[in-house]
């Protein structure tokens, strides 16, 4: 997930020595050189930190790919020269072209694949079951290049993602998906889908449309308005035990099942309105393919046409409103009041362009519905037996203990680990060092690594 603010000294450790303003926290994790940055600028990270450089001997290969349903994507592979184990970065969009673990592995005689997948910054149309094959053709082209292992790394939601790929890759043909979460057809018993040699998630929730169901705001009260608020559903309502940051909220157990439930009813409307708009364009493409849809007159062909054709897009807004944000006696962490859009979780909650704002309702029934979705990694993880790593961070804003503790139980194989390093969701500590938390668990994943794949 990305998140759109950027904390400055003042609010969580001393990220940045000034808040540059209108900037999107992006994935770009190592530091940049001089030449990557204006003239008389002081280099900066925003996920991840400018400490830690590529080696000096490193090369960066810019690799283009098409996957088998002839989409694109792209990735940056990273290597020193001699490697027999990659280790792969994915996100459904933000995309890891810049790993901010690249550094250590690369150190650590490891090489280092940076994915972009087809939906690289643009979340509105993303289908995860599609995105598997972008996956796919990551890993071909890796095997073509002689590594002897392959690795999937998912950070936040590429936890997910990759827990999906290697679930549908150890299921045999055909027993795989045939259509996406919407009902359309796409059969994965007919794509190359190479088994990876392990998987490591790092700061990785459960699946993006679990994480947006326990972020959806059930208090909308209309899809069209979103300022529109039923009081009684509302945690960001005193009334209902919210408090204002940095002191924590305190809701009642009442409260919090009368709204989770109805986070879920708010998802079940959201899904019913995207099924009907898919329904709809699914029964005039029906019409354009019957042999009497060439005898009708013109007007009437073109009026099925526009049908079948146009869509519209689901706005959601407030997606920013788990109320473990706001109470810490929910999961207690060593997190503090915030999520992961802002410190103060009802701004969050209310900016435009947060989690799922705009999604085609393709898009929202695979990725951001909580009751559609198909990756879901507590189910997904339970194909994968081969070597896990889950690694959490126990300041995570948005991501809580009992998600990394779920997945790591729940991995088929043998051979799992569980850590939990202290550091937030952007492995940042709350005192200096500040980039403290990446150099522990680069260490933990390095030791992990070598302990069951070869190095150079």
């Amino acid at each position: 997930m990305t998140a759109q603010y950027t904390r400055n000294s003042s609010e969580r450790g001393k990220t940045l020595s000034v808040k540059p303003k209108n900037l999107v926290k992006g994935p770009h994790g190592f530091a940049r050189s001089e030449a990557e940055t204006p003239s008389g600028m002081e280099p900066v990270t925003l996920w991840g930190s400018s400490r830690f450089a590529l080696p000096e001997d490193t090369r960066q290969t810019f690799v283009r790919l098409q996957a088998e349903d002839y989409a694109q994507s792209q990735g940056i592979l990273y290597q020193r020269g001699g490697e027999k184990t990659v280790v792969v970065f994915n996100h459904p969009r933000a995309g890891f072209p810049s790993p901010y673990l690249a550094p250590f592995l690369l150190e650590a005689g490891f090489a280092v694949f940076g994915a972009m997948g087809r939906n690289f910054h643009n979340d509105t149309p993303c289908v995860h079951e599609y995105l598997l094959a972008d996956i796919a053709a990551q890993v071909q082209y890796l095997r073509k290049m002689g590594y002897d292992k392959i690795v999937l790394l998912g950070n936040s939601g590429g936890g997910s993602l990759s827990t999906f790929y290697q679930a549908q890759a150890n299921t045999q043909p055909p027993d795989r998906l045939t259509d996406t979460a919407a009902g359309d057809p796409y059969d994965l018993n007919t794509l190359d889908l190479p088994p990876a040699d392990g998987l490591v998630l790092f700061a990785a929730h459960i699946g993006e449309g679990l994480f947006g169901l326990e972020n959806l705001d059930p208090s909308v009260t209309d899809e069209n308005d979103p300022l529109s608020c039923d009081p009684s559903l509302d945690m960001y309502n005193p009334e209902n035990g919210y408090r204002e940051p940095p002191l924590s909220s305190s809701y009642t157990s009442e409260f919090l099942e009368r709204y989770r439930a109805a986070q879920v009813a708010r998802c079940e409307r959201l899904d019913a309105k995207a099924r009907e708009i898919v329904e709809r364009k699914r029964k005039y493409r029906t019409q354009m393919q019957d042999p009497s849809f060439a005898d009708l007159p013109f007007h009437e062909r073109l009026q099925i046409t526009r049908l079948a054709t146009s869509s519209e897009y689901l706005t959601v807004a407030r997606v920013g409103a788990n109320p473990a944000y706001a109470d810490l006696s929910i999961d207690p962490s060593t997190r503090v009041v915030g999520s992961l859009l802002h410190p103060d979780p009802h701004i969050g909650n209310y900016f435009l362009g947060g989690f799922a704002s705009v999604m085609t309702p393709e898009g929202w029934l695979s990725t951001w519905s909580g009751l559609s979705s198909r990756a879901n990694a507590l189910e997904n993880i339970k194909k994968v037996d081969q070597p896990v790593l889950v690694v959490s961070y126990t300041a995570d804003e948005g991501i809580l203990p009992h998600e990394a503790k779920a997945m790591h139980e729940n991995a088929a194989t043998n051979d799992k680990s569980l850590v939990f390093v202290e550091g937030d969701h952007y492995a940042h500590a709350q005192t200096e060092p500040v980039d403290a938390p990446i150099i522990e668990g680069a260490d933990k994943l390095v030791t992990w690594l070598k302990e069951r794949y070869p190095v150079s």
